[in-house]
């Protein structure tokens, strides 16, 4: 069957940028992996995060902005679209400083945030007292934290599972259990060759995490990819006590209290680690003492897919025409943003005003 565009991937990126081309009424096929594949999508924290983000890099700071300002009407569009809640909320979030040294550290990156979105990035540093205030239960080795009332979070398997209906009722194909092992240039597009079949179109979207660094030069792009491991622990469900999600510590729709951002150098090991998990663990009672009594149910590690610089890369090939890239390590807050303008720039629509300036070719310079 022929399509008009062929994703490779679908987690969270590859299905955000389908079910965008699928409202554009393109013919659409994913072409996933398997159960064995490492899926970042699935063992995220949830966040919708613009604080932080592009500090060092302006068009990423930018960027993360301007999908985080759409994420309210994509919340509202896959809840009519797939009948789920997603328990989106963009009540604000925190980071939490436990020294001087954290705390003048997040003072320069927030300034250099707001700096770069000319202002639009908005966040107060929040002293102990005034902390003390908002979440009674704060310990009091935390000294103080940053907060923008433009953070949220979600439930990340919800919105994986409203972009799969949504998908399926705009008419995509999706084929898990997928591997790519050739892609070829025709005339009139791509052909693609699975262990399972050939499937061919007139765009291709590489959206395989990992797997870009392998695909992309059938295509001739270079996507440097490396991987990161991050553990997460969930509790038992608790009374709500946390109105909002901090980048160590945030409190489901479920009731659930969600722990993590651990930062592992292991290949591409995504298990657990009880060392690491201690240390998790340790930092989260620091800042809510309480915690100490709740009872641990899961937990589970998996891989972050990061670049060199940690920023995205969003590229078409010059050599492959109609044949593009994509890779982030921001997926959930990304979503609004691949669905809408980066699905626009695909078919040829508007291209978003800073794309060129993720280029993977910035790591040739």
């Amino acid at each position: 069957m022929e399509y008009d565009v062929i994703v490779i991937g679908g987690g969270l990126v590859g299905s955000s940028i389908a079910y965008g081309l699928s409202k554009q009424k393109l013919k659409t096929l994913v072409l996933d992996g398997g159960d064995q594949s490492f899926r970042a999508s699935r063992g995220n924290f949830g966040l919708v995060w613009v604080q932080g983000k592009g500090w060092n890099y302006a068009p990423y700071a930018r960027w993360c902005q301007q999908a985080a300002d759409l994420w309210p009407e994509f919340n509202q569009e896959l809840q009519d679209v797939s009948s789920a809640t997603l328990d989106y909320q963009r009540t604000g979030g925190f980071h939490f400083c436990l020294d001087e040294t954290e705390w003048e550290q997040r003072q320069k990156m927030l300034a250099a945030v707001n700096r770069h979105t000319e202002g639009q990035f908005e966040y107060d540093m929040i002293d102990r007292i005034r902390l003390k205030k908002m979440i009674p239960q704060i310990s009091n080795k935390v000294i103080g934290g940053s907060f923008s009332g433009q953070d949220g979070h979600v439930d990340p398997l919800a919105l994986l599972h409203a972009l799969f209906t949504g998908m399926n009722q705009q008419g995509v194909d999706y084929l898990a259990s997928q591997s790519v092992n050739l892609i070829e240039r025709r005339d009139n597009g791509y052909l693609v060759k699975t262990n399972k079949g050939m499937f061919s179109s007139e765009k291709l979207v590489l959206c395989a995490g990992l797997g870009n660094q392998k695909l992309g030069p059938m295509v001739g792009l270079e996507v440097p990819v490396i991987v990161e491991r991050g553990q997460v622990m969930i509790t038992e469900r608790m009374k709500p006590f946390l109105e909002w999600p901090t980048l160590h510590v945030r409190q489901t729709g479920a009731g659930t209290i969600q722990i993590g951002d651990s930062h592992e150098d292991v290949g591409f090991n995504d298990g657990t680690d009880p060392y690491v998990l201690k240390k998790i663990a340790q930092r989260a009672v620091s800042m809510f003492p309480f915690l100490e009594s709740v009872k641990v149910v899961r937990a589970w590690g998996a891989l972050r897919i990061l670049t060199p610089d940690h920023n995205p890369i969003y590229q078409q090939s010059s050599a492959y025409p109609g044949a593009f890239a994509v890779t982030c390590h921001s997926g959930v807050t990304l979503a609004a943003a691949h669905a809408g303008p980066v699905a626009n720039w695909i078919s040829g629509k508007d291209q978003p005003s800073d794309i060129n300036q993720f280029s993977a070719d910035r790591f040739n310079v």
